[in-house]
């Protein structure tokens, strides 16, 4: 047992290591590129470590549930991560500061990413949820030079903590109304007595974890953080910070009979139908690239509110499906502006009209950015049809025709706002405000990796077999069980 919890906990042990080098490093004489190398071996050393960790799983302690979900969500976390710290070299290049700070405020985030994703204990889930966004403050406010990057930074920073009150006192409701901390033990003793604490504590702890995952009503921070942060920050929280959360709660409604009441299913589903329909809306009367994928990000994870409302079944296998084609759309997306955006120091070039006729100008990267708009609206032969075609086979199977309903609605009025990023890319005016990546970004490791990322959505939508099989393989090793 020891030796199979050492090889479950190694990813998570070589990313706060690796965290650690980098502070010593730092410490030792600022080399940007050296430190961007550190953290990128590490993150690398720690996705590798999720294959030995695959053969041990599940492995249970106090703590921590290190099951198949948790690992798919270290997968992700990990993957978002290296992504973004790859992307962050280009957009740091021109930066005037002090650059390094920001790969550990990143590595700290992943950390507290992997803790949250695998909790299994109220204590667990409070400090990997904090240490997943204290970093992210700081990460969003980076570009202290711009207003705009210290208004997102404070945003989030007010917003996030009143989340986590929320989250805290709702915690102590449960365990005042059950008497223990662990989750398997918690909710065991709410399936036999709710009771009124039990009921607020479980809805405030809802509200706390609905604000991290920006769902309609809590999600009134997200255009504007996502409009000031800097690209790379912007793209963690997108994904990584997002996959983490939904993770834990995915976990916890197929391991517990109290979260599958018809009263929590009743109020997921008014969430969900919220966050489809007011995210999309919201999105098609915005002129900003970031503010876009902003509400695109609430309106996705409304549809994937109806994987928690149905908790059964296929559930846990769509849950991951849409997750991996979220992430790899996402991160192409964010990874053209970023690239856009490394040229010249300030704010990020996020105005549509900056890539007004970028196809004339960078047409392979005109390419990556229509195929992410493109799986974001769930058009045949991306990755993205495939999650879609999946939440729809979902909510048909358990007869949630609302939810359905609500989908297809979202995506009609989603596809406007898509196509019309994508039109913009062609169409060349005079005179017009622009900014364009390097001449040189296809051979840096920015431009290979959103390059790769494009392919990938279009291998997968093609062929989507191995996705479906890890994804098939991952969640049939679910479970909470204390030690």
């Amino acid at each position: 047992m020891p030796i199979a919890a050492a090889l479950a906990y190694l990813p998570m042990i070589l990313v706060a290591a690796t965290a650690v080098a980098v502070m010593l490093g730092i410490a030792w004489r600022r080399e940007h590129a050296v430190t961007v190398a550190v953290t990128v071996l590490g993150l690398g050393l720690a996705l590798i470590a999720q294959a030995f960790a695959w053969r041990v799983i599940p492995v249970h302690t106090p703590l921590l549930d290190l099951d198949g979900l948790a690992l798919l969500a270290g997968i992700l976390i990990l993957a978002s991560t290296l992504a973004c710290a790859i992307l962050s070299h280009a957009y740091l290049e021109s930066f005037h500061g002090a650059r390094e700070e920001f790969y550990i405020l990143l590595l700290c985030a992943a950390t507290g990413g992997l803790v949250l994703a695998a909790s299994s204990h109220l204590a667990s889930l409070f400090i990997g949820l904090e240490l997943l966004s204290m970093p992210l403050y700081g990460m969003l406010a980076y570009a202290f030079h711009e207003q705009r990057s210290l208004e997102a930074g404070i945003k989030y920073l007010i917003l996030s903590a009143v989340a986590s009150a929320f989250l805290l006192f709702g915690m102590a409701l449960l365990y005042a109304q059950t008497g223990d901390l662990r989750l398997d033990v918690l909710m065991g003793s709410l399936s036999q007595n709710t009771g009124a604490w039990g009921l607020a504590g479980i809805g405030l702890m809802l509200v706390g974890l609905g604000f991290k995952l920006s769902v309609v009503p809590f999600h009134l921070w997200t255009p504007d953080v996502y409009e000031g942060g800097p690209g790379p920050a912007t793209t963690f929280l997108a994904t990584a910070s997002k996959v983490a959360v939904f993770m834990l709660l995915l976990r916890l409604m197929l391991s517990t009979p109290v979260l599958q009441g018809e009263w929590l299913r009743g109020v997921l589903t008014g969430l969900a139908l919220a966050s489809m329909l007011v995210g999309n809306l919201l999105a098609l009367t915005q002129s900003n690239l970031k503010r876009i994928l902003g509400y695109s990000s609430v309106a996705h994870f409304g549809y994937l509110l109806i994987v928690l409302v149905v908790a059964d079944g296929l559930a846990a296998e769509t849950g991951g499906v849409y997750l991996i084609t979220y992430v790899l759309s996402t991160l192409a997306a964010f990874g053209v502006v970023i690239l856009i955006s490394s040229t010249a120091g300030g704010e990020d070039a996020a105005g549509l009209h900056y890539y007004r006729g970028l196809f004339w100008r960078r047409p392979y990267l005109t390419a990556v950015l229509t195929v992410a708009m493109l799986s974001l609206a769930g058009i045949p032969a991306t990755v993205g049809f495939i999650g879609k075609f999946y939440l729809i086979a979902l909510g048909v199977e358990a007869q949630r025709w609302w939810l359905v309903g609500g989908i297809i609605v979202g995506s009609a009025i989603g596809l406007y706002y898509y196509l019309r990023v994508t039109i913009t890319l062609f169409l060349a005016q005079p005179g017009m405000r622009r900014r364009d990546a390097s001449d040189d970004w296809g051979t840096r490791a920015g431009g290979l990796l959103v390059l790769g990322l494009a392919g990938l959505v279009i291998l997968l939508g093609l062929y989507p077999a191995p996705m479906i099989e890890l994804a098939q393989t991952l969640s049939g090793i679910v479970g909470l069980k204390g030690s």
